[in-house]
């Protein structure tokens, strides 16, 4: 996870594991932060050593039992970041405490660009009024944008991968979207700036982030200096916990319908 540790922050990861778990009973999953390190906000490098005694201590209470059973072979978990989008200095971070843990865990990509993402923005904008909730009912709403900013951070690589989301958001919108960054200085403006030109009137932003990585206060700044209003991050929604399973398993080589035992991050 990262951002700094909070009670929300860890309700949200445990939902986005809730419904992971839904996909594929049985799934053993534990939370690891980036930042911080307490029995409530466990590190990443904790939930790893967790995560390898567990398998160990299988195995051990197997051979004891008499069963015959081979000794655990391949990844004890696999580290699946919690960024829809890439962001080099988290995923450095996470990269680091994973070559730290040795050959216990496997890490994946992050969970964008994919279609699943591209609906749960729209599902955000429409919650917010900012978006027509369904093309094929021509469901208006008045304060429905014409422009979208998908707000990311990360710097370029960021933006050009939530550019790829961002095409298959202005399929389902029928109106243009581009992607900024957050942490970029006035790419915001010049983008805002550019979809005004191009004629767009009332712009959204719609935050391309699960909200854990967004700094406090960034996103009000954001919409101050493009002027417009903006839809919630993506949060727990469905799509989120299914991405982080069709990670795991894919890292497994396994179907996401059969249970494994190796925990997820």
């Amino acid at each position: 996870m990262p951002g700094v540790p909070s009670a929300a922050i860890r309700s949200l990861a445990e939902e986005v594991v809730s419904i992971a778990r839904s996909e594929l009973p049985g799934l053993e999953a534990l939370i690891g932060f980036l930042e911080g390190d307490d029995t409530e906000f466990p590190s990443l490098a904790t939930a790893l050593s967790a995560a390898s005694a567990m398998r160990t201590e299988r195995y051990e209470l197997a051979v004891a039992a008499g069963r015959e059973v081979s000794a655990p072979a391949g990844p004890a978990a696999v580290v699946v970041p919690l960024l829809a989008g890439p962001d080099s200095a988290q995923t450095r971070h996470v990269r680091q405490v994973v070559m730290d843990a040795g050959n216990t865990a496997e890490l994946t990509d992050v969970l964008g660009p994919h279609p699943l993402l591209a609906e749960a923005l729209h599902v955000r904008l429409s919650e917010a009024g900012l978006a027509r909730a369904d093309r094929a009912r021509l469901f208006t709403v008045a304060t429905a944008a014409d422009g979208i900013i998908l707000a990311t951070v990360g710097g370029e690589e960021a933006v050009q991968a939530a550019g790829i989301t961002g095409m298959l958001l202005a399929a389902r919108l029928a109106v243009p979207v581009m992607a900024a960054a957050l942490d970029q200085e006035g790419s915001m403006t010049s983008v805002a700036e550019q979809l005004r030109a191009a004629g767009s009137e009332q712009l959204a932003l719609a935050p391309y982030l699960i909200g854990p990585e967004l700094a406090e206060g960034l996103l009000e700044e954001a919409t101050k200096e493009a002027g417009c209003a903006a839809a919630e991050p993506l949060g727990a929604y469905p799509a989120i916990g299914k991405l982080v399973l069709s990670q795991y398993t894919a890292a497994l080589g396994i179907p996401p319908q059969q249970p494994q035992g190796a925990p997820s991050f």
